[in-house]
């Protein structure tokens, strides 16, 4: 079994937090544990309440703001998994799916979720090393430029 990681440390080394839960924007809880797992509802990059960003990546939206908009949906993910189980219970990181809201012609979604990917490789190291999926779409909600869900595998 892999050890868990000092992910309080680390966090404070990024200079970061775990914010409060985001309040959910339709019928869905933030997260839900079943068996050793928890998966995350779909996360958006709020920040106190606002997006870090609004529009379409590769028009309104830059690639670099969009994978720093990718790291804050991940911290929002983590702060949805620790107020269910606690992130000291997550044993490993197992799969992201990332969406990035793009413009015609925009293909960088991997480079956009791996602000999500390599986030939660700096707070779990090798735990946080994951599956995942990158995919491009023509809206999210509120107007977002990406959104990002896990599952954590959980003691």
């Amino acid at each position: 079994m892999t050890a868990v990681t000092e992910w309080e440390t680390n966090l404070t080394r990024l200079g970061l937090t775990l914010p409060p839960v985001a309040a959910p924007v339709a019928a869905y809880i933030p997260a839900i544990r079943t068996g050793s797992l928890v998966y995350t509802s779909g996360q958006l990059p709020f920040v106190d309440g606002e997006l870090s960003a609004v529009g379409k990546v590769g028009a309104e939206v830059t690639t670099e703001q969009a994978k720093e908009a990718a790291r804050l949906c991940a911290l929002n993910a983590l702060a949805a998994v620790h107020s269910l189980v606690g992130l000291d219970a997550v044993v490993r990181i197992v799969k992201v799916v990332g969406f990035v809201a793009s413009a015609p012609g925009y293909n960088d979604q991997p480079v956009v979720i791996n602000g999500a990917s390599e986030f939660l490789a700096e707070v779990f190291g090798d735990a946080g090393v994951h599956a995942r999926s990158a995919v491009g779409v023509s809206e999210l909600p509120k107007n977002t430029p990406v959104e990002v869900e896990l599952i954590a595998e959980v003691r």
